[in-house]
């Protein structure tokens, strides 16, 4: 484990909670993010990212602050098909364009928060038992087999586990009230579909979770690389979103890409496993390896994608509305209570009055 100066744990903590607050302050109001909006805070995340390897690099030194800069680009390249399912969640709910943000939002403190724990944890089992490794290797196999032949599982954002428990526990209404989570019918507390959609992505990132952890930990097994590393690659997740919403599509080499850094990565880990059990004499693979690797592929994946477009039929990108959002094929948008949610009115999608 790393001697970490507890100062350096407190610089990244304000740095969290500082930028959290700013960004909240910044979309305070309802509008819809644009790309140059999105462009800009999307710099804003990478930067801050790249800040702090830079002092992860002068105080800790070169190997950690490799294993930090491979752990946030490992995390940032996985987390683009967390982009794809947010698209299906604001689709099926018919999320109004000015209100994603504040979805996202909620959704990255939940995902800090969970993270953290499944992290701690992860390292903790490391840490006790090596052999853990090949169950994880195995599981970054399984995902890379499920990618290639196209296999992903099937997400139903309206009768996932949480959407579910969360009815349960409080009514859903069935329209939106502006960006408010709990509104007030006849005297009693109900939810908005909106608090349903921030239960729908917290449950999709903990399925994401299944592969991103194992991945980070074959990179690095000390506490403060691997949730850092993933703090900030998940506090760009929102920017990244709008900024690439509608164009996802077209990186349809990228999922072969991750396919292949998933299965280096998988591959990574039974080297480390057996180096550690079985022989010194097993090679591992270093952390500087391991960047380079990642960074080739991606930009591979991303340059044959542009370079070679699908061909008409080759894919199925989803219908988009007249304002660019993401619209699901008719018939698989079950309502949240009796009947679909409904936008607002009036052509800029106004919230419903309550009442």
């Amino acid at each position: 484990m790393l001697d970490v100066p507890f100062w350096l744990w407190a610089v990244f903590a304000v740095t969290v909670v500082v930028s959290l607050a700013v960004d909240l302050l910044a979309h305070r109001e309802a509008h819809v993010i644009g790309f140059k909006e999105a462009a800009a805070w999307s710099g804003v995340w990478i930067g801050l990212a790249l800040v702090f390897g830079a002092v992860v690099f002068l105080v800790l030194g070169v190997t950690p602050g490799v294993e930090y800069t491979t752990a946030w680009l490992l995390e940032k390249s996985l987390s683009v098909d967390n982009l794809f399912v947010f698209a299906l969640i604001f689709a099926y709910f018919k999320v109004p364009r000015a209100y994603q943000h504040r979805v996202l939002f909620f959704g990255v403190m939940g995902a800090l928060v969970f993270r953290g724990l499944f992290l701690a944890a992860g390292v903790a089992v490391v840490s006790r038992f090596t052999a853990v490794l090949f169950a994880f290797a195995a599981v970054l196999f399984y995902s890379t087999y499920k990618i290639l032949r196209e296999e992903e599982e099937s997400f139903d954002p309206g009768r996932s586990i949480a959407v579910r428990l969360l009815r349960r526990i409080v009514p859903v209404r069935d329209d939106y009230a502006g960006m408010r989570f709990f509104v007030k019918e006849a005297g009693k507390r109900v939810a908005t579909p909106l608090l349903a959609v921030v239960a729908a992505v917290e449950a999709a990132d903990l399925v994401f979770a299944v592969d991103s952890v194992p991945a980070v930990l074959a990179v690095s097994d000390d506490a403060f690389i691997v949730y850092t590393s993933n703090a900030f690659a998940i506090l760009g997740l929102r920017a990244l979103y709008f900024l690439l919403a509608g164009l996802l599509d077209r990186f349809h080499y990228l999922s072969k890409g991750l396919a292949l850094i998933l299965s280096f990565i998988g591959v990574k880990l039974i080297l480390q496993a057996s180096h550690e059990l079985f022989s010194s004499s097993i090679p591992e693979i270093p952390s500087p390896v391991s960047l380079a690797v990642i960074v080739v592929v991606l930009t591979a994946s991303v340059v044959l994608s542009v370079r070679r477009p699908p061909a008409h039929g080759d894919t199925a990108p989803a219908a988009q509305d007249r304002n660019g959002d993401v619209r699901a094929p008719v018939g698989e948008r079950p309502p949240v209570g009796e009947r679909p949610p409904v936008e607002g009115t009036g052509e800029r999608g106004d919230p419903p009055q309550d009442g």
